[in-house]
């Protein structure tokens, strides 16, 4: 076997004269393709025309998967519209050297294969996945405000069908091994010990290529395309606003007029994703990116070992927590003292996996790992305790001295507490510097934000730990301060509550929620309100009113007396069957006040300027991230502080000055709005 070696790739020649080419980028956890390692790989390529292989086995040096894209990075360098161009049109030439040789060409794919590598991938003839769950491949440009540029949008429809292919790139979701073979993207997905031979017999006897054949075919045609595209279109709009998100929009338009021209829509797609990268919205979620990776590198798995998770409450909560962490591949105790309770929670967990996990034997095996505890005997064995009963004082710190006693020397003890300071309730341990605050978010598996919550006893290596442990889980660590509401619920709680004074005041609730979903929030403030639990915000409202001076509606207090807390119990704002809102009018016919935007999404800015003024987070920029992953704020407007300082923060400060004359001291500017070093 003969081994030449360049800065990125790695290349073999067998006794078979099959070529392996190993992509092993320089100086990096994973591959991605840069403009250095497509140039390499172009140079590589060409050496092919003169010293012909019988095959070529395209493959990756790197544990951690097959190549996670381009090298996103570089988008945030270019010059303009012209520079994009050429990086993008670049790129096409190398996958289209790729896709030309004469010869059997393979990709084997492992770990992750997204992006640019899923379009290296297709420019192969043959496609190979490692049947494994952490198998991964998708077209996830749209996450970016982009679509596939080097060729994904070209080389896709043809060969799994345009449904597939527009639900695959316009959806952003990721694949498994199997549901991929199904679809036909990949021809064969094995066990990881048949990798290499799978791809030898395929270079030695090469089988016929996948290509859609039947209806599937028929959906690319010149004819079906505009119905399909009017569709799609029309999906597409239920999830994403064209002003708000133009790429899945674009990459519609582009399918649609010139799917017959291969070598048009490649220009084209070339062209369109230059526009698009350069716009607002890709700029703004290529920043939220970067955000995501930050909140990531906040916690380092090396600082805990967790193999034994015990959680305390078989709420929804509790059990969310404890079904995620088991789903992670974490043995998991959950103590509750209702069998009722955590019957429900087995239940619930059973349909996340099913729905996540897909196959039987992978769905047993994360079952078998969530385990009942009535007894709590799993305190004891736990290398992290949560503890996520009900909100109160008394019950929470009767608790700990009870488990105290039994923790292991080094074990986290978290409590998810919503709204109680930890310096309250650390008051009844006797190491008080080891409870640290894992704040999440419901849903569990949806809410990617963990607020790691320090108080000022917590030991600086209890958050370390903590923040290590959601990583493990694949969350996104934040750190905060121990106050009221810490960050999410502080910045949420004005808005929310400013959008049911507007509803007091006889603005219907629907008109309410249109104007936050017009300003791009992904659901109203009154349906979130009634989704979170009318008593829950108004357990929330009243201790931030005490400690915020942050009135509270009347309209809330009257709700949660009548007992219509929300789409738990049929009836909040809205009316709910079987937990779904039910048609309350559009109110066409009904004008909003002019500054019903301005009301809610002044209070949530002001009151984000003020946690970055107290310290609740250490910075802007983890701020943002924050409240994006933590309340779903508008992806495209790229975070509130990058949204005040985009808009300009004399513009806002001004309006606020406005909103309080016209409405009262709620509205009162924050003095942070004058600190010049927060913005």
């Amino acid at each position: 076997m003969t081994e030449q070696s360049y800065q990125h790739w790695r290349l073999e020649r067998d006794e078979h004269d099959i070529a392996w080419l190993y992509a092993d980028k320089a100086n990096a956890g994973a591959n991605t393709l840069s403009k250095a390692v497509l140039e390499e790989l172009y140079d590589i390529l060409s050496q092919f025309n003169e010293d012909r292989p019988q095959g070529l086995v395209i493959l990756s040096a790197k544990a951690s998967g097959f190549i996670a894209g381009a090298d996103i990075n570089e988008f945030t360098t270019l010059g303009g519209q012209k520079d994009a161009e050429d990086l993008i049109g670049r790129g096409q030439a190398v996958l289209d050297r790729l896709a030309a040789l004469d010869m059997p060409t393979v990709a084997l794919i492992h770990g992750f294969c997204l992006g640019g590598g899923m379009e290296l991938a297709l420019a192969c003839r043959y496609r190979i996945a490692d049947d494994d769950p952490k198998t991964k491949l998708g077209l996830p440009e749209v996450n970016l405000g982009i679509h596939p540029g080097f060729g994904g949008t070209v080389r896709l429809p043809p060969l799994v069908g345009a449904p597939a292919a527009m639900d695959m790139m316009l959806g952003g979701r990721s694949l498994s091994a199997r549901a991929a073979q199904r679809m036909g993207l990949v021809d064969y997905a094995v066990p990881a010990r048949h990798f290499k031979d799978a791809a030898r017999a395929t270079v030695l006897r090469p089988p016929a290529r996948k290509q859609a054949t039947g209806w599937k075919a028929w959906t690319n045609h010149k004819l079906v395309r505009p119905l399909l595209a009017r569709y799609l279109e029309k999906q597409v709009a239920k999830r994403a606003r064209k002003d708000h998100y133009p790429a899945p929009y674009a990459l519609i338009e582009l399918w649609k007029n010139h799917m017959d021209d291969p070598r048009r829509m490649m220009r084209e797609e070339a062209s369109s994703v230059a526009r698009l990268v350069m716009g607002e919205t890709a700029q703004s979620l290529v920043r939220v990116f970067f955000l995501q990776e930050r909140m990531k590198s906040l916690g380092d798995k090396k600082e805990i070992e967790v193999k034994h998770v015990h959680v305390i409450g078989g709420g929804v909560m509790g059990g969310d927590i404890a079904a995620w962490c088991a789903m992670r591949g974490l043995h998991v105790t959950l103590q509750d003292r209702s069998h009722e309770a955590l019957a429900r929670v087995v239940k619930r967990a059973h349909d996340l996996y099913r729905k996540r996990l897909k196959q039987p034997r992978v769905i047993q095996a994360a079952m078998d790992r969530l385990m009942p505890d009535i007894q709590g005997v799993g305190v004891a064995k736990a290398d992290v305790v949560i503890e996520a009963i009900f909100e109160d004082v008394d019950a929470k710190q009767a608790l700990y001295k009870e488990i105290e006693p039994k923790l292991k020397k080094d074990a986290v003890l978290a409590t998810n507490t919503s709204s109680i300071p930890l310096e309250t309730l650390c008051k009844a341990l006797s190491r008080p510097s080891r409870l640290v605050g894992l704040h999440f978010f419901n849903p569990v598996a949806k809410m990617q934000l963990v607020e790691i919550v320090k108080g000022t006893q917590t030991a600086e290596k209890a958050v370390k730990q903590a923040a290590a442990f959601c990583r493990h889980i694949e969350r996104l660590p934040l750190p905060v301060k121990s106050a009221p509401g810490f960050l999410v619920n502080r910045v949420l709680m004005p808005y929310l509550l400013e959008a049911v004074t507007l509803e007091e005041e006889g603005v219907p609730a629907t008109v309410i929620d249109k104007a936050a979903l017009d300003f791009g929030m992904p659901m109203g403030p009154i349906e979130l309100a009634d989704t979170v639990g009318l008593d829950i915000c108004l357990s929330v409202a009243r201790i931030l009113s005490q400690q915020l001076d942050m009135p509270v509606p009347g309209r809330l207090e009257q709700l949660v007396n009548a007992g219509h807390l929300g789409r738990k119990s049929g009836t909040g704002f809205y009316r709910y069957q079987n937990g779904k809102k039910l048609f309350s009018g559009e109110h066409k016919a009904y004008t909003p006040p002019a500054d019903i935007t301005d009301r809610m999404m002044m209070r949530f800015l002001n009151e984000t300027v003020a946690c970055l003024r107290e310290g609740i987070v250490d910075e802007g920029d983890l701020l943002d991230g924050g409240v994006i992953f933590g309340t779903g704020f508008a992806p495209f407007r790229g975070g509130p502080m990058h949204y005040i300082r985009k808009t300009g923060r004399a513009q806002l400060r001004h309006r606020l000055e406005t909103l309080e004359t016209q409405h009262g001291a709620r509205f009162r500017v924050d003095a942070g709005w004058d600190q010049a070093d927060l913005f």
